[in-house]
Order: C-alpha cells, then structure tokens, then sequence
C-alpha cells in the first residue's frame, strides 16, 4: 500500500534528500577541482590542534643545542631552531594557539556583525542611520591599523588578538548581514507572516536569517583566511604569545635572522600558513559558487 503511494507521487518529491547533496557535491567539484585538497588541509591542521601528540611526538619548547640549525631530514621534517626544537612539532602545536584566535575572531566577528546587521536592516530609520555612520567609521580604518589600535588599549596576548582581529572584521559582517535583511524582509512571505501578527524577533530568527546564512557562512570561510593571515601577522610583530609558545607567527619571526643560512625557518610554517589561508579561500569560493548556482 505504501509504495503504491510512492509510486504515485511526482518524481522530484520521491527523490532522496540525498541526491540533492550530491548534485551539489558534483556541481561544486566540478568548479572547484582543488577543492579536496583544500579540504584535506584544513582537516589536517584541525586534527594538529585537537590531537597535537597524534602527529609529532618531540617537545616542542625543549631543544638540543647540538642538533640547532638542522636541515629538513626524516628525523625532522621540518628541520630544527638555533635552540635545536624540532620545527615540525612547533609548527604542529602552534596551531592550537594560532586556530583558537583565529575561530575566536571570526565568531566576534560574525555575531556582532549579525546584531547590527539585523537591527539596521530590520528596523531601519535613525538606527539604521547610526548604526551605518558607525560600520562606516570602521571601515575607513584599515583593519591591521585598527587591530594594532586595540592591541595596544588591550595589551599583549592570544585573546586580545582574537578581540583585536574579530573587532576589526565587524563591519564586513554588518554590511552584508544588512543587505541580506533588506532583501528578505521585502519578500512576500515575510509580508505575509507580518500580516498574520508574527512578532518582528519571530520572522528575524525563523524567516530572514535562516535565508541569509548562505552568504553569511560563505564570508564566514573568507574571512576565516583573513583571519589566519592577520592573527599571524600580529604574533609576527611580536602581539601574541610570548617565546616559547609555538604561535605561527612567531615561529616565522624567530627566523627571519636566519633566512640565508637557514632557509626553512621561515619557509615552511610560512608554508603552512599559506596553505590555510588558499584553501579556506577555495571553501569560501566554492559556498559562493554554489551560492550563485542556486539563485
């Protein structure tokens, strides 16, 4: 009796769900080849930071004098450190350092971002305008500028390049949350809750933002290589953690002064850096992609 039933219905509503993820799937390889390894990349250094003693088993702030400024060998893939550590296990450490600033900023970032673009979008009239004219004062900082700016009120430390970088990301959120909120509060099934007397906090939570969050997620992946890149750079300039904490950035400071007789000091957790940056870009390019393919 039931697949009877089944049988009788249309064929675009007996397709499985699953079917759907995979046309997705197909659709965005087919943009994006490199975007396996990408992946791949990213779930590799998320395992560095949950499961740190899984991937290198030397002690990343103890050293051998003996064996400092060593190549990159089967011993040590990444070479050693004038004080003889093992490159590789900093640079596998460090991303527990490095990855909890940068998930740290982006959810600043993309929470506060959602507040005022929601309220402003929304609510429009003179909150609107405020909250703009503010957006606007943000953006005309550039973000570096303005982290180093918090940093120095804050003081030193991962967390406060987490607030730092989170802070100056804000108003990228806010705009394209405001934009998203303007065009699905015009829709007609958002008139249409409204006339029916659904309270405005009811259709922003279960009407706008869960057709919003497509874009949004997509930003959100951007700027997490945003956030990667300038999280390093502020331990670079000596913000961050200080020696003998494995941060990236950090890491890649410490051997500048050996960038002639040491080339990998520098060179491969620059390296490491790269690659998270170029492949949280290619998530968020795919999600776009995709994004554009459905509308």
């Amino acid at each position: 009796m039931n697949d009877g039933l089944i049988d009788t219905l249309p064929a675009a509503r007996r397709t499985p769900w699953r079917s759907g993820w995979s046309a997705t799937l197909l659709r965005v390889l087919r943009r994006r080849p490199l975007l396996p390894l990408g992946l791949a990349v990213l779930l590799l250094v998320l395992s560095w930071a949950l499961w740190p003693q899984l991937f290198s088993h030397f002690d990343p702030l103890l050293g051998v004098p003996a064996q400092a400024l060593q190549g990159p060998s089967l011993e040590h893939w990444f070479g050693t450190d004038h004080l003889g550590r093992d490159l590789y296990s900093r640079t596998v450490h460090g991303a527990a350092l490095s990855l909890q600033a940068t998930l740290l900023a982006v959810v600043i970032a993309l929470l506060s971002g959602i507040v005022l673009g929601v309220l402003a979008g929304f609510f429009g009239g003179w909150v609107d305008a405020v909250l703009m004219r503010l957006v606007e004062i943000l953006m005309a900082i550039p973000a570096l500028l303005l982290a180093m700016a918090v940093i120095t009120v804050l003081g030193f430390g991962t967390l406060n390049i987490a607030l730092a970088v989170g802070l100056s990301s804000v108003a990228t959120f806010a705009r394209l949350v405001r934009g998203e909120v303007l065009r699905w509060n015009a829709s007609t099934f958002v008139e249409a809750a409204s006339a029916c007397g659904v309270g405005p906090w009811t259709i922003i939570v279960r009407h706008i933002l869960p057709h919003a969050s497509a874009p949004v997620l997509a930003l959100a992946a951007l700027e997490f290589g945003s956030a990667v890149l300038a999280v390093s750079a502020l331990s670079f300039l000596g913000f961050g953690a200080p020696p003998p904490q494995p941060e990236w950035g950090l890491l890649v400071s410490e051997g500048r002064n050996y960038m002639v007789s040491a080339w990998w000091y520098t060179s491969l957790p620059g390296l490491v850096v790269a690659a998270v940056v170029v492949s949280a870009n290619q998530l968020a390019r795919a999600l776009q992609d995709d994004q554009g393919a459905r509308g």
